[in-house]
């Protein structure tokens, strides 16, 4: 699509955004509202590649109007700064619209599970689960806790983490696989390093036309939430089963005191694997076309360790390393992810 067409849907987006009627029908002005903000991204893109480039002419007019040595100097580094200034936009101009396109989800549910290594397994779950809820909220993501299962001591068995925003699925969608750590545990007396892993898989979160369940096909239960160990902490019975019967799936919400918001929670996690499922059959039967080099949502891959001893992460797809441990745990994720994405660009 050239900027020309941006420009007219953008226009049309406008008007169609005045329409009274629109009141009415919430879901149509949501998405119309998004749109509008991807396209007053891209446009506003343009126009700083639009100005640049009157920039660069008028400082290339005056290196051939000048004489001055001093002044030619300055004149011919202004010009390289622009040239520069250029190119980066331009790349940032063509991501836009790149994502443009609707490739990518807008939201996506990050499902978390204890591997090998028994309860320290479980703590490394919860902690990643942790390191990516203040990821999020760096980002200004919204997040919503679906299911949650924990242990005695605070691990977790598995757990389910949707999160909405602007990036969010283009930013996380290669930290799907096997993360591994390497740590001396609490409980350890002898001071000996133990290995444990957990696995997280990404679900791209279905949307309302993308996938809709008939509720001829739900087998619904309302238990009460439990916490660590299994402990009934609410004596209402809030938390939500649902079975989709054709199927076989079940999933399970408890995040929220409400059972309405228990029920929503745990149809969408169904909606989105649903979703997954149609989706993988299509891609092998159209010959299995991997959409990514480095892959995503991948439960068998060993993608990271994270080496507590050493102060290091190392993601093994593509043999980079980081050290900063702490700061990396509590959210600091931005050098890892842009490494993977530059990667990525740089295989296609």
């Amino acid at each position: 699509m050239n900027i020309d067409d941006l420009k007219k849907e953008y226009a049309a987006l406008l008007e169609e955004l005045q329409n009274p009627d629109l009141i009415s029908d919430w879901e149509r002005f949501q998405e119309l509202s998004k749109k509008k903000a991807k396209l007053e991204k891209i446009l506003k893109k343009v126009q700083e590649v639009e100005s640049l480039r009157i920039q660069l002419q008028e400082s290339q007019e005056m290196l051939g109007a000048d004489d001055q040595p001093e002044l030619l100097s300055l004149a011919e580094e202004e010009v390289k700064t622009l040239q520069q200034k250029i190119r980066d936009a331009e790349k940032d101009l063509e991501e836009l619209l790149a994502r443009g396109q609707g490739e990518l989800p807008e939201a996506l549910i990050m499902e978390f599970r204890a591997g090998q290594g028994g309860e320290e397994a479980a703590l490394f779950a919860s902690s990643l689960l942790s390191m990516y809820q203040r990821y999020a909220a760096k980002k200004g993501w919204k997040t919503s806790l679906l299911e949650e299962d924990r242990t005695d001591i605070g691990g977790i068995k598995n757990a389910a983490l949707e999160i909405e925003g602007e990036d969010a699925f283009l930013n996380l969608q290669y930290e799907g696989g096997v993360h591994r750590v390497q740590r001396i545990p609490e409980t350890e007396k002898a001071g000996r390093i133990h290995t444990s892993t957990a696995t997280i898989a990404l679900i791209p979160k279905a949307e309302k036309t993308q996938f809709q369940i008939n509720p001829a096909d739900l087998q619904i239960e309302f238990t009460g939430s439990s916490g660590p160990g299994g402990q009934n902490v609410n004596k209402r019975q809030t938390a939500v089963r649902l079975t989709h019967t054709p199927t076989g799936l079940v999933v399970f919400s408890q995040g929220s005191r409400s059972q309405q918001k228990n029920k929503e929670a745990a149809l969408s996690l169904l909606e989105s694997k649903l979703l997954q499922q149609k989706q993988e059959q299509e891609e092998k039967q159209a010959a299995g076309q991997r959409k990514a080099q480095i892959g995503w949502a991948k439960r068998v891959e060993k993608i990271r360790t994270y080496n507590f001893p050493q102060d290091r992460v190392t993601d093994h797809r593509i043999e980079k390393s980081w050290h900063g441990l702490e700061k990396i745990m509590a959210g600091d994720l931005d050098a890892i992810v842009e490494s993977l994405l530059e990667y990525q660009k740089s295989q296609t």
